[in-house]
């Protein structure tokens, strides 16, 4: 039997930039554990080589990949948050679509009170809803 499936971000150089925008939006966001590449290493030094971090206890991974890739992020997977209050939504959202693209406006919609769809500047794919 499979151990938690957890979800892994990608990153490019930019990992532990996205960790610290993503520990100031959510109130229960921990940093488990941060493994860096040191000199010598197949990554540049100082970037991220494996972080493991929890959002509101959904634990997540994620990497600054030392190899250049042609793919980064898709919003067709996205990351689905559930905003226990109009001020949580309408913070997280202009934070998150700071430098970022809004995919889909924070409005009300037949499915929702209050929805956004936003993907961030680093890429990340976040759908908010007002519960």
């Amino acid at each position: 039997m499979s151990k938690q499936i957890k979800t892994f971000l990608m990153f490019q150089g930019q990992a532990e930039e996205a960790l610290d925008l993503y520990r100031s939006l959510f109130r229960d966001a921990v940093v488990l554990s941060m493994e860096k590449y040191g000199a010598g290493e197949s990554g540049p030094e100082g970037s991220v080589k494996l972080a493991n971090f929890s959002l509101n206890a959904q634990e997540f991974m994620c990497i600054d990949s030392p190899v250049d890739h042609g793919f980064s992020f898709s919003p067709s997977m996205s990351l689905y948050v559930d905003c226990e209050s109009e001020e949580e939504i309408d913070r997280v959202f202009a934070a998150l679509s700071d430098g970022g693209s809004v995919l889909m406006p924070l409005d009300r919609y037949p499915f929702s009170e209050k929805f956004g769809w936003v993907a961030d500047r680093f890429g990340v794919s976040w759908q908010l809803n007002l519960s």
